[in-house]
């Protein structure tokens, strides 16, 4: 797994360096179906990962969002997001990463997330721990969601469907607050670090969440769905928090669920 990792870091770099070359020209901005945005630096980034680990693990499964990986018969399988926050970057709002992960035998056994930015290396290995540029990380020790700061999203795609914006108020009034912040992945990383306390999202594929799914829980989170089920790369939603919490945001969640409502959203009036 070492050397897996060591790959898969070497890789995220150079692709990482590829996303700042094209961030700083401004890029080309496309549509992929009625919302999603790609771009040039999308297909670039890929077009460099896929290439890298082909060439490294010719046998290798590789799935990757823009549709450039090919499956296999082998028992690991690279999850590839070669530019999450896609929308943040086509705007140059500085918050976008890359991310890989690995997967063996349908076991999660490494993930890295790289945010070109701020030159954050996140890292981590089933059952070796969760590390930021190299030092050692865990989630945060909030006790209540009264003394939380959350994060959550909300996709481009179905926006008249988004059911989202329910969870979002009444997590937002029983909190600290809520933060949307464009890239699961690096929201994963800052629940893993314990910038956040918690995070949700519904409809993440799984180059989004796979190495930050790893991540958290290598730091001593939880990542379960929002039903308090086991969570799949393949479920309709994602809640992943410190693990202290967990049980409170279970019950919130449920109520919502249910249609009960903690905190009713106000009537827009005149003033």
């Amino acid at each position: 797994m070492e050397s897996f990792l060591e790959s898969a870091i070497d890789i995220a770099h150079a692709a990482g360096s590829l996303l700042r070359y094209y961030f700083e020209r401004r890029v080309r901005i496309e549509l992929k179906g009625d919302f999603d945005l790609v771009t040039e630096a999308d297909r670039a980034s890929e077009k460099l990962v896929v290439e890298r680990l082909k060439a490294l693990y010719p046998d290798h499964a590789i799935v990757a969002e823009e549709g450039g990986g090919h499956e296999s018969a082998s028992e690991y399988r690279w999850y590839v997001d070669p530019l999450d926050g896609t929308t943040n970057f086509a705007h140059a709002y500085p918050v976008y990463n890359v991310t890989l992960a690995l997967e063996k035998a349908g076991e999660l056994i490494l993930g890295v997330i790289f945010d070109p930015n701020r030159d954050e290396l996140f890292t981590c290995g089933k059952g070796a721990g969760a590390y930021l540029n190299g030092r050692r990380i865990s989630v945060s020790r909030t006790e209540r969601v009264n003394d939380a700061l959350f994060s959550t999203g909300f996709p481009s795609r179905r926006r008249h469907q988004d059911v989202n914006i329910h969870f979002y108020h009444q997590l937002a009034m029983a909190s600290h607050g809520v933060r949307r912040g464009g890239a699961a992945a690096i929201d994963l990383a800052c629940v893993a670090c314990g910038r956040l306390d918690g995070y949700w999202e519904f409809g993440l594929s799984p180059w989004d969440m796979a190495a930050g799914k790893l991540l958290v829980a290598e730091a001593g989170g939880v990542c379960r769905d929002m039903n308090d089920r086991p969570h799949s790369l393949t479920s309709p939603h994602l809640m992943a928090d410190n693990g202290r919490i967990h049980g409170e945001v279970v019950t919130l969640f449920s109520e919502i669920f249910s249609g009960h409502y903690r905190h009713p959203i106000p009537e827009i009036r005149s003033i």
